[in-house]
């Protein structure tokens, strides 16, 4: 009989878990977003309650009277305090004719009172579950096997509720949960190992989940809290709690901040960070710009047009350090955007910043569909032979089928898109997900060429040529045995982009021409 993997372990779990917990919400008359956060503090709840009781297990045996308190040691090993009252196993011991509603709030209160990193951040809303829904979900998270999920499942169970949450929920959903294949693409890419941390537009800090799940993987000997230091914006209220709790089940320590990141940089970040990591919204309009004109992180100009992609990439570029990395996605549209939107990446173009970029395929999101771009950019390169070269990566034809509407990467496929970015910066590859064959394929003296198709390595005057454009299909090409269908392929994604950018364009004409017919009127 085959053994079955600790991965496939895991999986099952995750998945059991949701359907359970699926089942018990069709079962009642709450919607999707009205049970997603009450669930996900039940799991973070369960969580740390068995990482507190394993601390517990290994503290040391106190000889005669101590002043240090049991909740001052096992802080002190970076795990939360947790009150008798807050315990899964006192929760599920209330007789049925207890409010447990009320003792799940309570509990969440006293982890707060406890745990001061904590404080507002935990559901208190259980009676909307009511009593019934809610001993069945505590029975449900309390039943999982935890001499079977060994390291940080449960944290990956967590992530997995996030993500099934942000599917089931469409377009909100997207809002605060990036796919995990695609922010571990950006990790990769970027190594975040030492320094500051910043996600302006963090979500549920998936970013920050990533770049902790890297530092254990190629780090041993350090914990990610001793290397980096974590700083997020998040706009909304309740996904900032929820990214808050992703850090804490995490064993994350990170400051996040609620605000307009547009509008507010809470963090003075400018100059300030060693790496930048960011999923903003694409296309924003409306944005206020009376009130950023004087923003020194805007200096490259605000975009004539009523489209806040531009004043990301600013925000995102101004916050690096003079060795500082960045990498978030972006729409097609913004990669060769012009007018004013073009002016503003010439010059960073022109200042050597720019990397890589990637493009990816449709279906990566739970609420676009469209292919979007991966910029990456290095103020440190200018001091390296790579300063006027950027490297340009087309993977769109290389994904893993989820189900019929969505796509993500495979281990295998981050490392080998990775490995390509770690040839042309003279790195050495690495293997630990299966990729040596498909990258030997390709590269077969493990030396960084041009594959039409693939990659390509461009300099600064060509892209001068091409009109400041960072789009990918204009310098990478296709594979001859595939110009037909990807000419086609091609054509409409460009007619499509070119129509996002009409239309952006016929929205902010609109909004001007209403403010000129107004001073004429003397309105």
């Amino acid at each position: 009989m085959a053994k079955t993997s600790k991965k496939e372990t895991e999986t099952s779990c995750q998945e059991e878990l949701w359907n359970a917990a699926d089942k018990l919400r069709a079962q009642s008359s709450l919607k999707t977003n009205e049970f997603s956060t009450p669930v996900l503090g039940l799991i973070f709840l369960k969580y740390a309650d068995y990482r507190f009781s394993e601390a517990v297990k290994k503290l040391p045996t106190q000889s005669g009277r101590s002043s240090v308190s049991l909740k001052d040691r096992v802080q002190q090993l970076g795990v939360l305090f947790m009150p008798e009252q807050a315990r899964y196993d006192y929760l599920l011991s209330r007789p049925e004719s207890e409010n447990i509603a009320k003792a799940v709030n309570d509990a969440m209160s006293l982890v707060e009172q406890q745990n001061k990193i904590l404080e507002g951040v935990l559901p208190k809303n259980y009676q909307r579950l009511g009593n019934s829904l809610l001993r069945d979900l505590l029975k449900q998270f309390n039943a999982i096997q935890m001499d079977k999920i060994k390291g940080d499942a449960f944290g990956k169970i967590y992530e997995y509720f996030l993500g099934k949450f942000a599917s089931a929920e469409g377009q909100r959903g997207g809002e605060f949960f990036t796919p995990t294949s695609l922010v571990r693409l950006i990790v990769e890419i970027l190594k975040p190992i030492k320094g500051l941390v910043y996600d302006p537009a963090c979500g549920s800090g998936g970013m920050f989940v990533q770049s902790s799940e890297f530092i254990k993987r190629t780090i041993h000997d350090k914990e990610p809290n001793d290397l980096i230091r974590i700083y997020g914006q998040e706009k909304t209220e309740e996904t900032a709690k929820l990214c808050k709790m992703n850090l804490a089940v995490h064993c994350l320590e990170g400051e996040i901040a609620t605000c307009n990141s547009m509008e507010v940089d809470k963090f003075d970040s400018i100059g300030k960070m060693d790496f930048v990591m960011a999923n903003p919204p694409f296309n924003v309009s409306g944005v206020d710009k009376e009130k950023i004109k004087n923003d020194k992180r805007y200096k490259l100009g605000l975009p004539k047009v009523d489209n806040a992609n531009y004043l990301w990439i600013q925000c995102f570029y101004s916050a690096l350090s003079e060795t500082g990395r960045a990498g978030f996605v972006m729409p097609n549209s913004a990669s060769d955007a012009r007018q004013s939107e073009q002016t503003i990446r010439e010059k960073i173009i022109k200042a050597n910043a720019v990397d890589v970029m990637v493009s990816v395929g449709s279906n990566m999101f739970h609420n676009v569909t469209l292919p979007c771009t991966l910029w990456f950019l290095d103020k440190g390169k200018k001091d390296t032979e790579r300063k006027d070269k950027v490297l340009f990566l087309d993977v769109r034809e290389i994904y893993t089928q989820i189900d019929r509407a969505h796509r993500e990467f495979s281990n295998e496929q981050i490392e080998f898109i990775t490995n390509i970015v770690k040839l042309y910066r003279n790195e050495e590859p690495c293997f630990d997900f299966g990729s040596e064959n498909i990258t030997k394929k390709h590269f077969p003296d493990l030396q960084y060429k041009d594959i039409k198709g693939l990659c390509k390595v461009v300099t600064i005057e060509e892209i001068e040529k091409q009109g400041w454009s960072l789009n990918s299909g204009r310098y990478v090409g296709v594979p001859d045995n595939d110009e037909e269908d990807y000419v086609f392929e091609d054509k409409l994604k460009e007619l499509n982009d070119e129509l996002e950018k009409l239309n952006n364009d016929a929205h902010g004409l609109e909004t001007k021409i209403a403010l000129n017919v107004k001073e004429l009127l003397g309105m």
